[in-house]
């Protein structure tokens, strides 16, 4: 399950004697790598009780964090585990409420909520794979000079935010000067110019200004689908529908369900598969 920026997270460990009873560590030191590689350490850990220790983890970074718990002296031990921390500002595709809509879960019933923002995550790098950049995210590319036209691998493009020169004898490009064609990445100027000579890298914004009613409905039709074949019925209104899949897709095996592909068809991008 992962967190979001700022939470919280409540971290643990316990210990036991050679017996298996609960005992206390001589002493217990909590290690926090950060994704930047960056330590927090907790040293000593209290016990809350005997043979447990807990500490309360404030996150201050998105990203995989490490953590280690190491008792020395007495019940020596020691445990390793991961945390995950979403970004601020996670793509997602729908909100969760309207998740929680798709799934016939309750508004008030709020003990899946963390666990359905992952599947969220999930189902929108799902229907990216097949129609492109959805969710708006900003994108920096490194292009070589010397040409009448850059093509832009993340597509579609909403706007050019600027172009750096990556020489110190080279000059930035105006975005005044640019035209963009939004569906195939295709950059030109319009001065009649060549992109000089040099390495430019180039800061974009990429995504949709609005969520087609297909691709955000493919993409609740995936959630659901996931949703239900990790625990079948008990997550679902019905097993039968969508649960078993009997067509494998090109990259995912049986995780996406064929009438969210056929949603998607329109908006499908060359490379995918539907």
């Amino acid at each position: 399950m992962s967190y979001d920026l700022g939470a919280v997270v409540p971290l643990s460990t316990s210990v036991k004697d050679a017996n298996g009873a609960p005992a206390n560590a001589g002493n217990m030191r909590l290690t926090v790598t950060l994704p930047d590689g960056t330590t927090t350490v907790v040293d000593p850990v209290a016990p809350a009780s005997t043979g447990s220790y807990t500490h309360a983890y404030q996150t201050v970074q998105a990203g995989l964090h490490q953590v280690r718990w190491l008792a020395t002296g007495a019940n020596a031990g020691a445990s390793t585990d991961v945390l995950d921390v979403r970004p601020a500002a996670p793509p997602m595709l729908f909100s969760l409420a309207d998740a929680k809509g798709q799934l016939d879960i309750p508004a008030a019933s709020t003990g899946d909520d963390e666990e359905i923002l992952d599947y969220i995550a999930a189902t929108t790098a799902a229907v990216e794979y097949f129609v492109g950049p959805v969710v708006q995210r900003t994108v920096q590319q490194v292009l070589s000079g010397d040409c009448a036209a850059w093509v832009l691998h993340t597509t579609p493009v909403l706007a050019i935010s600027s172009v750096a020169a990556v020489q110190a004898w080279q000059l930035d490009v105006p975005v005044q000067v640019l035209d963009v064609d939004a569906e195939t990445g295709i950059v030109r100027r319009t001065d009649g110019l060549w992109f000089y000579s040099g390495t430019y890298r180039v800061t974009y914004t990429a995504g949709r200004t609005a969520v087609r009613p297909n691709v955000s409905l493919a993409g609740k039709l995936i959630l659901q689908h996931l949703w239900r074949t990790q625990y079948g019925a008990a997550r679902g209104p019905s097993a039968a529908d969508d649960f078993s899949v009997t067509e494998q897709v090109p990259g995912f095996g049986y995780a996406i369900p064929n009438r969210a592909l056929q949603l998607l068809q329109p908006d499908r991008q060359p490379g995918g598969f539907a």
